[in-house]
């Protein structure tokens, strides 16, 4: 069982289930009221920590910022659901300990019925924690053989998407000033001195001889006219496209080794590592 002060800073870490799938955020530890041990862990397994289950952690182990107990995912969201409020009643505690299958009172001394019936994938994995009857520490079986297994874990790396950012595309209006060149025309006066000829001697004289006379001329000219049209230039959207790129994900793992004690000169050459 772990120790209050490792199980203290458990608060916050991620929670796994058996097969490494997050569970959720552990919110707090309850430990028992007479021996003071640590023995639940209230974790936030809802969508956005809306929903909070307790979960036996007497078989936790921890790993990084990660806590792994030895339970299926769904058995852990499917725990009956208990107010938090900091301390677990008895009939509430007996009902946890029937969900996950354990022996009320049991923290530590798990049996191999209890433990396969939590959904543990190993009975004999569990059955090894505190027994005084169990013939090894191997994980193999609720008692070891000749042989032991050696495992490791091994990383299984996965991609999930998130929001990076957002971009909007908006239109607005600005004000330039734009000049244009445009040609105008005028009338302007220019007086015209032409001799008496024949050619217009008799429109020259046809008024009388002395007089006094007015002639006038209307001038015109042209002035720029301005007026504005609206045209369109183009259709602007946006669009998103896919970009692979690397990343390098680094991660402690375990590996059981196994090694041979004793006078190893009494092994035959077969029984060599």
């Amino acid at each position: 069982m772990p120790d209050v002060d490792t199980v203290r800073s458990w608060q916050g870490a991620t929670m796994v289930d058996r097969d490494g799938d997050r569970v959720g955020t552990i919110e707090s530890i309850y430990v028992d009221d007479q021996s003071g041990e640590p023995e639940w862990a209230l974790v936030n397994t809802g969508l956005f920590g809306t929903r909070s289950t307790f979960v036996p952690i007497a078989q936790a182990t921890s790993s990084g910022d990660q806590v792994q107990v030895p339970y299926q995912k769904q058995l852990i969201k499917d725990a009956p659901r208990m107010d938090p409020d900091g301390h677990l009643s008895e009939a509430e505690e007996q009902q946890l300990w029937r969900h996950y299958g354990l022996d009320y009172g049991t923290t530590a001394g798990y049996d191999d019925r209890d433990v396969a019936a939590a959904g543990y994938a190993d009975a004999g994995r569990a059955a090894t924690y505190d027994r005084d009857d169990t013939v090894g520490r191997d994980v193999s079986g609720p008692t070891t053989d000749d042989a032991m297994t050696r495992s490791e874990e091994e990383l299984q790396v996965g991609t999930t998407a998130r929001e990076r950012g957002r971009v909007r595309l908006r239109k607005y209006v600005t004000t330039e000033q734009e000049q244009v060149t445009v040609p105008v025309q005028r009338e302007e006066v220019r007086v015209e001195r032409e001799p008496i000829t024949d050619a217009n001697l008799d429109a020259a004289t046809s008024g009388p001889a002395i007089s006094e006379e007015e002639h006038e001329v209307t001038l015109r000219e042209e002035e720029p006219v301005v007026e504005k049209r609206v045209v369109p230039r183009e259709r602007v959207r946006l669009d998103t496209e896919t970009v692979t790129d690397e990343r390098q994900v680094s991660e402690e793992i375990r590996k059981e080794q196994v090694e041979v004690e004793g006078n190893q000169d009494r092994l035959r050459d077969d029984q060599r590592p």
